[in-house]
């Protein structure tokens, strides 16, 4: 389980500093490369509730291998890609594939492992195996384009897959199926289709040659409506993605919000590290990948002090700290790329965007499982995943979409794509000073 979530977490990461191979391979240019970014966070954002529920219903061993194949054949896929369409298709499967297998793996580990230590435990494990991914993406990104070539960003994984679903058909018990129960499909599918939509709209609009004029806005407006549609659903729908009554928890709805604000953000000061290392400083894969570690330090080292922070701080406190770090490091790329400076100079910033992750998703993860239920609990902890994946999807959509838009050449694109990030951190931030937890939980938390 930890192996499958460990190359599931890299494959977040892993293609940010092999972005520049691949839009040389294929002839498109950062514009256009969004899509191999947000194809996978979006396909697995929007079919992750679902994929917990399809292992309730199938049987979480079934469901497990299916994912884990999925994802494994998606990957071979995207390494082999002849175009450039075949590999963001790819990055579609790799997505829906993470979102099938992760909540089975979940499942499996907590149903295996005994409630006390031994569960503890395991869920540390998980947990720093995660972490661990994400991080070293950035660098294991740059070490294998550099010396094998951006194909086996994603050609690396597959035998470890196929050590995955050998071990789960081995020592993964069978379940029982909990027999037929209605599905919310017609819900994951709009949930799915209004990002992708939006991302089609925002970035052909910013095409210059090639594109049909009427193909954005007729996007766009298919967008809103697929997000109409959506609320819909899920109103009428037996089994809703979301109950009605996760939106009478006011603090739960305004971090879930700001998680999505906060975390488009991140992902976008991702994607303008790598394209200034490589674009602006001539940086090569494996020097951009190297340069990145400050941020890979960093971010384990607020994974460790920000938890020990948060009972003395309060919730709101972090996550308004970690809202305020990450403007100042978008209001850092912006001079940097205004004074032309060099790739090292762009470390203070990756330092700032760690502790903004840090402090700032940390006390919203707090508050948006604060005062859960055993009936609840995974409904809450999916949304706030989902809100976290698809938020970062579209602020890479929307900032770095509109900020690279062949529309304004002329203007920085750096510059832009930060200040449109900073406005959305604004939002996030007055959001952010909304939330209020019940005395109950304050008192809970500083006992803890």
């Amino acid at each position: 389980m930890a192996m499958l979530q460990f190359f599931i977490a890299v494959d977040v990461t892993v293609v940010n500093v092999a972005l520049p191979a691949v839009g040389a391979a294929f002839g498109v240019d950062g514009h256009a490369l969004t899509w191999v970014v947000v194809g996978y966070t979006i396909t697995g954002g929007g079919l992750l509730m679902l994929g917990g529920r399809l292992g309730d219903v199938l049987g979480r061993r079934r469901v497990l291998l299916l994912g884990t194949a999925l994802f494994g054949a998606a990957s071979l896929l995207a390494g082999l890609a002849p175009s450039f369409a075949v590999l963001v298709t790819a990055r579609l499967l790799q997505g829906a594939g993470e979102a099938i297998a992760l909540p089975a793996a979940m499942a499996v580990i907590v149903l295996m492992f005994p409630e006390g230590p031994r569960r503890s435990r395991a869920l540390s494990v998980w947990a720093a195996v995660a972490s661990c991914g994400l991080v070293l993406g950035f660098v294991v990104s740059g070490v294998v384009t550099e010396l094998l070539g951006w194909r086996w960003i994603f050609l690396v994984s597959v035998p470890f897959i196929l050590v995955v679903l050998a071990a789960v058909a081995l020592f993964v018990p069978s379940q029982r199926p909990s027999g037929p129960a209605p599905l919310d499909l017609p819900g994951s599918l709009l949930l799915i289709a209004a990002p992708l939509l939006f991302t089609l709209g925002v970035v052909e609009a910013g095409e210059t040659d090639g594109t049909p004029p009427w193909l954005p806005p007729v996007a766009l407006v298919g967008a809103v409506a697929a997000g109409t549609l959506f609320l819909r659903v899920e109103r009428r729908s037996r089994n809703p993605l979301v109950p009605p009554r996760f939106f009478r928890n006011r603090p739960r709805v305004l971090a879930n919000l700001a998680t999505a604000l906060l975390s488009a953000a991140l992902s976008t000061s991702f994607l303008l590290f790598t394209y200034y290392l490589q674009d602006r400083s001539g940086a090569g894969p494996l020097q951009a990948g190297l340069t990145m570690l400050p941020l890979a330090v960093s971010l384990i080292a607020a994974s460790v002090l920000v938890p020990r922070l948060l009972g003395g701080w309060g919730a709101r406190a972090c996550v308004l700290a970690g809202i305020g770090f990450t403007v100042l490091a978008m209001a850092a790329i912006a001079v940097v790329s205004w004074l032309g400076a060099t790739g090292p100079a762009m470390i203070p910033a990756m330092m700032l965007i760690a502790a903004g992750m840090g402090f700032g998703l940390v006390g919203l993860q707090y508050v948006a499982v604060t005062g859960v239920t055993d009936e609840d609990a995974g409904i809450a902890s999916g949304v706030q995943r989902a809100a976290d994946q698809l938020g970062g999807a579209t602020g890479v959509t929307l900032y770095v979409g509109i900020g690279f838009a062949p529309a304004l050449d002329g203007t920085d694109p750096f510059l832009a794509s930060s200040l449109l990030a900073i406005a959305g951190l604004v939002a996030a931030g007055l959001v952010a000073w909304r939330i209020s937890l019940p005395a109950a939980d304050e008192s809970r938390r500083v006992r803890d």
